[in-house]
C-alpha cells in the first residue's frame, strides 16, 4: 500500500542566503536556503547571474529568495541574508547611496508585501557555508561548461 504524501506546510520559512563576485564586478553566483521553522530543507539552489557585483549579486539572491518563498506560499519569512549592506538598506537602517541598487531595493520591498510578517537580519556565521557553497558552485559550473 503507498503511503500518502501530505504536502508541508510552508506558511513559516527561514531564509538564507548568500552571493559571491569573483572580481567587483566579477562573474557572480547566488546561494539560497529555504528551511521550514525545524530547520528541514525546502528548498535550495545556486544560480549563475553572470558578470556584476557583489551587492548586486547579494541583492539578486534576496530577490530569488523572496520569489521562491511566495511560490511556495509563505506568509511570514524570517530573512538571514550573507551582507550586511543588504540588511542595513531593507530594514531601514541604512540609505542607498549606489544608484544601481535602489531599483533592487524598491523589487524587494515589492515583494516583501506579499509575506503578513517578515524580518531581516545577517545571516550567522555558522550558517553561511552552505549558501556560500551552492553560489559558488553555481560559478564554478558555468566556467566549467
Amino acid at each position: 500500500m503507498a503511503e500518502l504524501q501530505v504536502p508541508r506546510d510552508h506558511r513559516s520559512l527561514v531564509i538564507h542566503t548568500a552571493a559571491t563576485a569573483r572580481g567587483n564586478p566579477g562573474e557572480a553566483g547566488i546561494g539560497v536556503v529555504l528551511l521550514d521553522p525545524q530547520g528541514h530543507v525546502v528548498e535550495e539552489f545556486g544560480r549563475f547571474i553572470g558578470t556584476t557585483t557583489e551587492h548586486v549579486a547579494e541583492y539578486s539572491a534576496l530577490i530569488e529568495a523572496l520569489r521562491t518563498a511566495a511560490g511556495l506560499g509563505a506568509k511570514e519569512v524570517q530573512v538571514h541574508a550573507g551582507s550586511e549592506l543588504v540588511v542595513r538598506q531593507v530594514s531601514g537602517a541604512q540609505e542607498v547611496r549606489q544608484g544601481g541598487l535602489q531599483p533592487l531595493l524598491v523589487e524587494v520591498r515589492r515583494l516583501l508585501l506579499h509575506f503578513q510578517r517578515w524580518s531581516i537580519q545577517l545571516l550567522p556565521h555558522d550558517a553561511v557555508k552552505r549558501p556560500d557553497d551552492l553560489a559558488n558552485m553555481s560559478i564554478d559550473r558555468q566556467r566549467n561548461k
